[in-house]
């Protein structure tokens, strides 16, 4: 006869266990803990609509001007995020680089800013001849004067058309490498 109650017996031991140990991994307080600490992740402290930011060189020289219709910084991991950006990049002289993008990424201090979606950078140079160069997505390394991208680029200039997957672009030096894939169709004049 105990050998007949026992199986039983041990099954409903089981099952209390099982409810016990239940009850303390799904409690309510543990249901309003792991949404907050989600939601926290990506949590915005502050933001700007139609902001603007003007940045001046030592020599008291336009560095550069920013405009944003949104901007909207993340608090737990200073990531700011930009919508619309439209970048003048003077760097001292009176013909800026122009960029824009949908919509940009950028890390704590502005060591790094990822431009995301139809980005556009272009420039007229002192003769009046238009460069533009267009991409998905770029890398943009504001201290290292350095940006990059692995997206099919397009480069229009005054004499041609240059295509290319991937580019590292080092602003500094005025030197870009075309990674591979390059098409070019220029006019010779």
């Amino acid at each position: 006869m105990l050998r007949k109650l026992l199986p039983p017996v041990l099954y409903a031991f089981a099952a209390a266990l099982l409810a016990a140990v239940g009850y303390w991994n799904i409690n309510p307080d543990s249901f309003s803990e792991r949404p907050a600490q989600a939601g926290a992740e990506k949590a915005i402290d502050f933001y700007v609509v139609n902001a603007t930011t003007v940045q001046y060189q030592a020599d008291g020289k336009l560095h550069y001007e920013l405009t944003s219709s949104k901007l909207e910084h993340i608090k737990s991991s200073d990531i700011t995020l930009l919508t619309n950006p439209f970048l003048h990049l003077y760097r001292g002289t009176e013909l800026p680089w122009q960029v824009s993008s949908e919509r940009a990424e950028v890390a704590p201090e502005g060591k790094e800013v990822e431009l995301i979606d139809n980005v556009r950078v272009e420039r007229t140079d002192a003769k009046g001849r238009p460069t533009i160069l267009t991409t998905s997505r770029l890398t943009a390394f504001p201290d290292k004067e350095y940006a990059q991208t692995e997206q099919a680029v397009r480069i229009v200039a005054a004499n041609g058309v240059t295509t290319a997957q991937g580019m590292k672009a080092y602003l500094n030096d005025g030197r870009m490498l075309l990674l591979s894939n390059v098409r070019g169709q220029h006019e010779v004049r």
